[in-house]
């Protein structure tokens, strides 16, 4: 099975492109917060069950993705790209390696966490998998926003963010800083299996910014 990594050969050079969002079919959380998001020329992708947010969201789709097996297609005048059934990847999976080919190289994904824990988890690797890539990727529920943290992608969270938490899903992460906040960090060391990382909150007034060397952390930002 082709790794989203693999194909950073293909990606285009073209930095006009705008973000890609790509919608599943989990729960919104927040509907409000989930369009606030949007931009209005983001390229959608609806993936099968994601179709379902479409009037949520108040955004027609760019594209369709899916095996239908969890919504009928819509037969819509949007470019649709009909998956079988049985395949390596899920519908989610292939509408990123899909973009990448396209030359996208920013992502929102909503939709895409709750519901089956299977599901979620496999999300959480297709943004590393994104990251790999070279591309950034940001997720969210309503709830919480998260997004990868990587030698080559720094975060900042600002005060407008009551708490965010950081784990180690890569390794052993090393050389993590982690300015601005109430605990901070300089040089240090997350394991996956460390909850050193839970529960830290930006200084009022301020931006926190974590940075690392080496590994990947998962961020996850909680809204207020």
């Amino acid at each position: 099975m082709q790794r989203l990594g693999e194909t950073i050969d293909m990606l285009k050079t073209d930095t006009a492109l705008p973000r890609c969002l790509i919608v599943g079919a989990a729960d919104l959380g927040d509907a409000a917060r989930a369009r606030a998001l949007l931009r209005p020329d983001d390229f959608a992708v609806y993936c099968d069950g994601g179709l379902r947010h479409m009037e949520a969201l108040g955004r027609r789709p760019d594209l369709i993705v899916g095996d239908f097996d969890s919504h009928e297609n819509p037969h819509m005048d949007v470019e649709t790209i009909v998956l079988p059934h049985v395949k390596d990847d899920t519908d989610t999976v292939f509408a990123a390696k899909e973009a990448l080919r396209r030359g996208f190289r920013d992502f929102l994904l909503l939709g895409c966490v709750g519901g089956r824990i299977d599901h979620t988890l496999g999300n959480l690797a297709l943004l590393q998998q994104l990251d790999s890539a070279g591309a950034s990727a940001l997720m969210a529920d309503g709830l919480t926003e998260l997004e990868i943290v990587s030698p080559r992608h720094a975060a900042r969270v600002s005060d407008r963010y009551p708490y965010f938490s950081l784990l180690s899903v890569d390794g052993v992460a090393r050389g993590i800083t982690v300015t601005g906040a109430k605990f901070p960090l300089r040089d240090a060391s997350l394991a996956p299996e460390s909850a050193l990382g839970v529960s830290n909150e930006p200084l009022p007034g301020h931006t926190a910014e974590i940075s690392l060397r080496e590994g990947r952390l998962l961020l996850v930002r909680v809204l207020g």
